[in-house]
């Protein structure tokens, strides 16, 4: 129990990120992320019940799927980031339909988190798995939003944190991969 409450602790970093790119738009208020983080508790503890049930149904090593999912988001998350600047969009990253993708781009995320560690911990799993998971997203993103508040960290651009955040999900991807090949 005690490693799956560090994995739900270490692999939830990323909220870190993603609590700084909230923290910069003007227009996000602090209830907004607590409105994510209960909904992101409410869809973690689905992903640990989902996790229980698919197991042994998934034919292929879930370290695959797990790694494999982590990339995709990673990817989705920058690509969209980097669209919408093309576009002349990001001036616009504090509105509620972005607040909204965001919240559910990380409540996706903390699902596969908590299903991938639930399964790396089958039969064992046990039900601290989902509320580690919230509990770290939600302590990591509230602890960046307000830093993002202060001077020194306004002064860093949106963009690097929303390419951190990416890129963090990107190597946890990779992480899941390349303990299952074992290199």
């Amino acid at each position: 129990m005690f490693l799956s409450v560090i994995a739900g602790l270490i692999v939830s970093v990323d909220a870190f990120f993603i609590g700084i790119s909230l923290g910069l738009q003007e227009k996000c208020k602090f209830i907004y992320l607590v409105f994510i983080n209960i909904f992101l508790l409410g869809v973690s503890i689905l992903g640990y019940f989902i996790a229980g049930q698919v197991y042994e149904l998934i034919p292929i090593d879930p370290d695959y799927v797990v790694g494999f999912a982590f990339i995709a988001l990673g990817l989705y998350y920058i690509i969209n980031f980097l669209l919408k600047k093309k576009k002349g969009q990001e001036e616009d990253a504090g509105n509620k339909a972005t607040i909204v993708t965001v919240g559910l781009v990380m409540s996706l995320e903390a699902m596969l988190i908590t299903m991938g560690i639930t399964m790396v911990f089958m039969p064992d799993a046990t039900f601290i798995i989902p509320l580690t998971v919230s509990f770290a997203h939600f302590a990591y993103s509230a602890i960046s939003f307000f830093l993002a508040r202060t001077k020194q960290v306004q002064k860093m651009p949106v963009a690097l944190s929303h390419i951190l955040s990416g890129m963090g999900l990107i190597i946890y991807g990779f992480m899941a991969l390349l303990l299952e090949i074992e290199v």
